[in-house]
């Protein structure tokens, strides 16, 4: 047999061992994430399957087709309306204060400042304090007689009950920017990390203005990490309910009244189609939100990936 003859015996014999191998490790990839894939199904998937069959019926009960009646009756809700108008004002506020303070600190604390590491340890200790811990603190800190109003007192002000009026909303920016800030800030330092340092010093020698070379080099860089952390904080934004609850139970002010209040207070009292109704109204909504910045994303950073 030729030399060129046994080379293609031994090629051929090769791809067959290689794609047996390549076999056996999808099948072996494939168990491992079996236990994952049956656990969303169970708690995921068939839940929301529910909701949306809910949603078209008249109640769990009859079970009557009933078409879009349920959205048309939940979109006519004042509460429901209420509530959607605080959640998407409140996510409105606080996404883009979440992405901008973050990035800020990120890029502070990436300079060579004098206890940088001590800074990243501060900002990061919010993560590690239980809920319960934050919503006495700042029961402390806003209460009628806390410690804010005995400020605003000294400088010649009046007391403000910030929990049960339409300054609540702002207590609860603060909260959410307290606990969230630290995460992305991490999240925007890993991303900063990542841009190549001959390109910013080769930008720095042809142009002086750092300005500029933030936003034309750092900020599509940091693209993909803006679209994340946008993301995350929009996901948190709607997940406030937990701490306006602890703070004012479950009918609190009105600019404090979030569609989790509302399907809270649903389920409370059995109300499955607006439930329903409003989860798949909610999920839609972010859904429309996430593509919108996904869209934004893949334009701004479409030239690096050139």
């Amino acid at each position: 047999m030729k030399k060129e003859e046994k080379k293609k015996v031994k090629k051929g014999k090769l791809s067959a061992y290689g794609r047996k191998m390549a076999r056996k490790e999808r099948r072996r990839n494939t168990l491992f994430l079996m236990p994952s894939f049956f656990g969303v199904m169970v708690f995921f998937i068939l839940p929301f399957l529910v909701v949306i069959t809910y949603a078209f019926q008249d109640n769990p009960i009859n079970k009557e087709y009933v078409g879009i009646t349920n959205f048309i009756n939940i979109m006519k809700n004042e509460a429901f309306r209420l509530a959607a108008f605080n959640t998407l004002k409140f996510s409105f506020m606080a996404v883009p204060l979440a992405v901008v303070l973050s990035l800020l600190m990120a890029i502070l604390l990436d300079q060579s400042i004098p206890l940088a590491s001590n800074f990243r340890t501060i900002f990061l200790s919010p993560m590690m304090v239980p809920v319960a811990s934050i919503i006495l603190v700042f029961r402390v800190l806003f209460d009628y007689n806390g410690a804010v109003n005995e400020i605003i007192k000294f400088f010649g002000g009046s007391n403000i009950d910030w929990i049960k009026s339409s300054y609540a909303p702002f207590v609860i920016l603060a909260l959410f920017l307290w606990k969230n800030l630290g995460y992305n800030m991490i999240l925007f330092l890993a991303g900063l990390g990542t841009i190549p340092r001959e390109m910013m010093e080769v930008a720095y020698l042809d142009s002086s203005n750092a300005l500029k070379l933030f936003f034309m080099i750092k900020i599509r860089y940091l693209s993909p990490t803006i679209l994340f952390v946008a993301i995350m904080s929009l996901i948190n934004s709607f997940k406030i309910f937990r701490e306006v609850y602890l703070l004012s139970g479950n009918y609190p002010h009105g600019s404090m009244y979030t569609l989790q209040h509302f399907m809270n207070n649903m389920f409370e009292s059995l109300d499955y189609q607006k439930l329903s109704s409003a989860a798949i109204i909610m999920s839609a909504v972010m859904v429309v939100i996430i593509g919108i910045l996904y869209i934004l994303e893949n334009r701004f950073g479409k030239d690096l990936e050139d």
